[in-house]
């Protein structure tokens, strides 16, 4: 497989996108979007990690891939889950499906999606779990810190 199959997947895409958008073909014009652009991409890092066996790229993919579908849905199904947890069952499944190539992310990707589902379909949590709240609300407040940190930590580890 080539140096650059990962760009030739992705202008692939990119170009297929555009030229649907000018077809003006009505059965797609919901698909007209930003999100559409990040499943694409999400799209070209999950066959390039296939066909050119470089796994570590599933876990980008499949997070690429999810939040496309995921902000797409929230933007044009009524009823769409527009819940946080959903990311967090992103997460879990992109860890599930790198698992299945890597043999690693086994168990947070189970935590993550365990989680997920509880909050998702926890309408209110018991009593001794009432600071998850409190918690959320500071996360959903500073989440871009979180993001910073990550990032910080992703440049300063060492292989």
């Amino acid at each position: 497989m080539r140096k650059n199959s990962l760009a030739a997947y992705i202008i692939i895409g990119i170009g297929i996108y555009f030229l649907l958008k000018e077809l003006r073909l009505p059965i797609i014009t919901n698909f007209y979007s930003w999100q559409t652009l990040l499943i694409i991409i999400g799209l070209a890092f999950l066959i390039h990690s296939y066909t050119a066996k470089h796994y570590q790229n599933l876990f980008v993919g499949t997070i690429l891939l999810g939040f496309g579908i995921h902000f797409h849905g929230v933007q044009n199904y009524s009823f769409w889950i527009d819940h946080w947890g959903v990311y967090l069952l992103i997460i879990g499944i992109a860890f599930l499906i790198k698992y299945t190539k890597t043999k690693e992310g086994l168990f947070p990707g189970l935590l993550l999606i365990s989680l997920a589902l509880v909050f998702i379909f926890s309408v209110q949590l018991p009593e001794w779990l009432t600071w998850i709240y409190v918690l959320i609300d500071y996360l959903e407040r500073f989440w871009p810190i979180i993001l910073i940190i990550l990032g910080i930590y992703l440049l300063k580890r060492k292989k």
